[in-house]
């Protein structure tokens, strides 16, 4: 019998990418994807940056590049992340296969089998497929109404300071869609303050907001830039452009950005030629500034829809937070539901979501639900909900 390594032994398929076979089917309607909708790809402007390339860019663009990232986006990336007001110059930036490679790097650098971490309650599950893959013992967070339940993580942290690393996402979560408020952003930071636990902030949606007055809660811990905490900044082109381009940074302090530099080598040696210098192009056409606002203007006008029609047909005890940005809606259903066998109901109906357990570092609550917006056009979504509320209350009744 083959012998497969402990830590290929223990993990499991994402439910989310079960799921997609079941999302390309066309009578099902999907609000399980967190990715852009294809109609809403800059195809035009990608076309333009492509025919704007000399032969030479085209010739680099199919050559192997450096580990760090071709020479010209590092330049272009730095400008617009120094632009959201992150320290580039202190710190290291590193292009990566997508934001989960970076991830994977930080996870790889720093877990042992049986290291403690902390993590949120609900947590992104590629994060945690990583962390499992390199055995960590991951210690969850609730993330509560209004936001982290910031007294647990102080305990945790004052009664241990060996935690590996405390991974978290604080602007626009996924799958919560919670936005940390400044206040306990400020508050993070006064609890982890020399301890010697790095930060892992996950910062793929924060471009994605729909109200400006935001600003302030929006601003990350990493341009914060607080004394005495390593914070390992991780980002992606994959909600702002296409996931189909695969890149995503890391903005690292030197001395941890050293040994991952040393990890990519040997995951991937580079990350694609051919959309880096896409990417770059976009980035110094500016094309990058209005496709962002256009596609935010169309998140928020989804979102709203989808949140009409949650008021209109969903029974009152069902509970959510209302999106101020990102991707997602966070379904509180009554304690102790099964939302897996709301599941079932709902795919009979011809609607398919993600349950709650998907998230949870534990894997043992799943009275959630996640849906998402984002992949759905409005009269898809004014469709879509009405049956989901069907099988919330076939199983939780009127």
């Amino acid at each position: 019998m083959i012998r497969f390594a402990q830590s290929v032994t223990n993990l499991r398929t994402s439910e989310i990418r079960d799921l997609m076979s079941l999302a390309t089917r066309p009578d099902i309607i999907s609000f399980a994807g967190g990715m852009p909708g294809n109609e809403l790809f800059p195809l035009a402007e990608m076309d333009e940056v492509y025919n704007s390339l000399s032969d030479k860019e085209k010739q680099m663009a199919m050559q192997y590049g450096p580990t760090s990232g071709l020479p010209c986006l590092l330049e272009s990336l730095s400008s617009f992340l120094e632009k959201k007001g992150l320290p580039v110059k202190e710190n290291k930036l590193m292009i990566t296969t997508g934001s989960l490679q970076a991830i994977n790097i930080l996870a790889k650098a720093f877990i042992d089998p049986g290291d403690s971490i902390l993590v949120e309650n609900p947590c992104f599950i590629g994060a945690m497929s990583a962390f499992k893959s390199y055995g960590a013992n991951m210690i969850s967070v609730p993330l509560t109404k209004s936001g982290l339940d910031l007294k647990f993580l102080e305990e945790k942290v004052n009664a241990d300071d060996r935690y590996k690393f405390f991974y978290f996402t604080p602007n626009f979560h996924n799958p919560a869609g919670t936005l940390y408020s400044a206040e306990d952003k400020k508050k993070i930071i006064q609890i982890m303050n020399n301890k010697n636990i790095p930060l892992i902030e996950d910062d793929a949606y924060s471009d994605l907001y729909f109200y400006p007055e935001d600003a302030e809660d929006l601003k990350t811990v990493k341009a914060i830039n607080p004394a005495g905490i390593d914070v390992c900044y991780t980002g992606s082109f994959s909600k702002i452009i296409g996931p189909g381009l695969r890149l995503g940074w890391m903005l690292v302090p030197p001395h941890i950005y050293q040994k991952c530099e040393l990890l990519k080598q040997s995951f991937d040696a580079c990350s694609p030629s051919f959309t880096q210098v896409l990417a770059d192009k976009f980035i110094r056409t500016e094309f990058i500034y209005t496709y962002i606002e256009r596609v935010r203007e169309e998140y928020k006008k989804r979102a709203e829809v989808m949140i009409k029609s949650l008021k209109e047909n969903l029974p009152e005890y069902i509970e959510w937070n209302e999106p101020r940005g990102g991707f997602y809606i966070w379904l509180k259903l009554p304690e102790g539901t099964d939302s897996t066998e709301i599941l079932k109901i709902a795919i009979e109906k011809g609607v398919v979501f993600v349950s709650g357990k998907t998230f949870d570092p534990d894997a043992l609550k799943n009275d959630k639900i996640r849906i998402s917006y984002c992949n759905t056009p409005e009269e898809v979504i004014k469709k879509g909900i009405p049956l989901l509320a069907e099988a919330i209350k076939e199983k939780c009744g009127k």
